[in-house]
């Protein structure tokens, strides 16, 4: 079977290389290759090849010199320091062939005349040059190909570092949730990584026509405003295609307006397009003044590849932030609509505790009847809090199965049971950093109250069937129109747990006892559903008030609710009289007119109708033609 382990680059697979026919040059061509296997740039081939390469060849200076941008940087010498022979070494790249001059003779590696490599061999005298220069023509093709594979596996290594970083980085990115840090993470990262002085990220103000450059050292608050046509950034973002500038050899590439009004000084610069996932271009990625020369191809490609990667992270954060806005505004919309309608002493009392308890962390035990409105209470605590932007979830614990209720609050894995044919998260974990809501707690088992006291006081759940401890933060509401304590005697609820929840005690007064709160919670609901309906307001009738205020209202704000719902969509005048609440209410309590909600919206205004011309008829003591003016026929 063929191994799997990938070896080591061979300079010499795969490449028909002319040898020399000296025995020395072919020891030295053979000593190249072997080396050229060993290491793993052209710095370190040239330091283990020079003394055999000086000593065959009788040079006295042997120098790997590098052009990028058109400027020649020596990347490696060994032997006596000479001036670069720099018009021999541009000759050589562009004739791709040996040159030489006086008691210079140079080599091209590569065939780039703008960025490249050529090995340049330095001469005592004229006349060694000349007799050494047959012999580096000869062995000019083993020297190439060695290079060459060293260069390769050089830059194959150097990617797959770059892409380890990059991928470390960009998952350190993606668990950035603020642009602004972010931005500050990437430039620095940038700069590192590139060895460059400083960086920066532009994002495109398309409307405005501007670039918003972060981060921006000297600018005021670290940003940068310009022009979108300005500068190299604006042709990148005109082009849409990376851009290198070098201001020692062209002046007229860099404009330095912005750099002179930050007294900063940019020599080379490199920058290249955001894009984001649908290709649409949205900024800039740009760097100034690299440390060691010009700004390189190879450059160029690890900051394309950066970019890439800060685009992802850059609109999952801009996606991030529109969430958390729309969740924001969300918030503020459910707040507006939680309202606690009325102005008796004990709405405004109620209000006051609400807001003393809402920004704390106590338990809040909401008591109150059937239709009281605990729920809303509830609500208001957690819009007042600081968990507001987080969810609320409310649970009805009465309309839970018991053997249920604990995968529903903590809870399960998959298989945990017979029908749990998926993990499911409980209300505990939908409620993390918001505010959990048990309405009805009274109606818990014992066994399930046992684990909800466990799970509030060590913070602490663990899922129906599973055995990994979870942790939760939610803030916990209860809310009962039982009798808790005596259910506590009775030995139906748990003493502990009745403790832990009722802290804070909120009583909830029942709606006959709200007096005048009635009307405005009946002009409230009214004009709720009148404007859900399409419909004007109807007014109420001074006898029509005086009706709804006797009235007990056994099923508290609840039934006031479904009442006014029902006025809005079913009534036809514009007025409502208290005959027209006669056969809905009764001084005496008479439960409402029930509508079987399983007819269609049809059937159900026929019976409405008919019951409201029978109470018509009834109020008008079976005089048919009183009843016929009332009903306006």
């Amino acid at each position: 079977m063929r191994s799997k382990t990938r070896q080591a680059e061979n300079p010499r697979e795969h490449i028909a290389v002319p040898l020399p026919s000296d025995p020395a040059l072919l020891a030295l061509a053979a000593e190249l290759f072997r080396l050229a296997a060993e290491c793993d740039g052209g710095d370190a081939l040239l330091e283990a090849a020079s003394h055999a390469l000086k000593e065959t060849l009788d040079a006295d200076y042997i120098v790997l010199a590098a052009a990028v941008a058109g400027r020649w940087t020596i990347a490696a010498d060994s032997g006596k320091a000479q001036p670069l022979p720099i018009d021999m070494l541009a000759d050589a790249l562009d004739g791709e062939s040996p040159a030489a001059a006086s008691d210079w003779i140079a080599l091209p590696l590569t065939t780039r005349s703008e960025d490249g490599e050529a090995l340049a061999f330095h001469f005592a005298l004229p006349e060694k040059a000349a007799a050494s220069r047959a012999a580096i023509e000869r062995l000019a093709p083993t020297m190439q190909h060695a290079f060459a594979g060293v260069r390769r596996r050089a830059a194959e290594q150097r990617r797959l570092r770059r892409a380890e970083a990059m991928l470390e980085l960009a998952a350190g990115w993606n668990r950035t949730r603020e642009i602004e840090p972010l931005l500050v993470q990437m430039a620095e990262t940038a700069s590192r990584l590139l060895t460059a002085d400083r960086a920066s990220i532009f994002l495109w103000d398309r409307p405005n026509h501007t670039l918003v450059g972060r981060p921006a050292l000297g600018a005021p608050d670290g940003e940068l405003r310009i022009s979108d046509s300005l500068g190299v950034v604006g042709e990148v973002i005109r082009t849409g295609e990376p851009r290198r500038a070098d201001a020692e050899a062209d002046p007229q590439s860099v404009n330095q307006s912005v750099g002179d009004r930050l007294g900063y000084k940019t020599r080379t610069l490199l920058c290249v397009p955001l894009r984001g996932r649908s290709g649409e271009l949205f900024g800039a990625f740009e760097l100034i003044n690299k440390l060691d020369g010009p700004f390189t191809k190879e450059d160029e490609e690890a900051l394309s590849e950066l970019a890439a990667h800060a685009a992802v992270a850059l609109e999952n954060a801009q996606d991030r932030r529109q969430l958390i806005s729309a969740n924001r505004q969300i918030a503020r919309e459910a707040a507006e609509k939680v309202r606690l309608i009325g102005n008796s002493p004990a709405v405004e009392a109620l209000r006051s505790i609400i807001r003393r308890v809402a920004d704390t962390e106590l338990a809040v035990l909401i008591l109150g009847e059937n239709g009281t409105g605990k729920e809303v209470v509830a609500q208001s605590i957690h819009y007042l809090s600081g968990r507001r932007d987080r969810p609320f979830v409310a649970v009805n614990c009465a309309a839970i199965p018991e053997t249920l209720a604990e995968s529903e609050l903590f809870g399960h894995e998959k298989g945990a049971f017979t029908d749990a044919v998926e993990a499911r998260p409980g209300k505990f974990e939908l409620a993390a950093g918001g505010t959990l809501f048990l309405d009805e707690i009274g109606d818990l088992s014992l066994a399930c109250q046992a684990k909800l006291l466990r799970v509030i006081e060590e913070r602490v759940l663990v899922r129906v069937g599973g055995s990994t401890p979870i942790h939760t933060d939610a803030r916990l509401l209860a809310a009962t129109n039982q009798n808790l304590a005596e259910m506590v005697r009775a030995k139906r609820f748990r003493e502990d747990l009745y403790f832990r929840l009722n802290v804070v005690a909120v009583d909830l007064p029942p709606l006959r006892e709200r007096g005048e709160d009635v009307l405005l919670l009946v002009e409230h609901f009214l004009d709720d559903f009148c404007r859900r309906a399409r419909r004007k307001t109807p007014a109420l009738s001074a006898a029509a008030k005086k009706r709804l205020l006797e009235h007990p209202w056994p099923g508290n704000v609840r039934e006031l609710r479904n009442l006014m719902e029902r006025l809005a969509y079913l009534s036809t005048d514009d007025r409502i009289e208290a005959d027209d609440l006669a056969f809905i209410l009764s001084p005496r309590g008479r439960a409402p007119l029930a509508i079987d909600l399983g007819l269609s919206l049809t059937d159900a205004t026929t019976r409405f109708q008919q019951e409201y011309i029978r109470g018509q008829i009834a109020q008008a003591g079976g005089n048919m033609s009183l009843a016929a003016s009332r009903l306006g026929l």
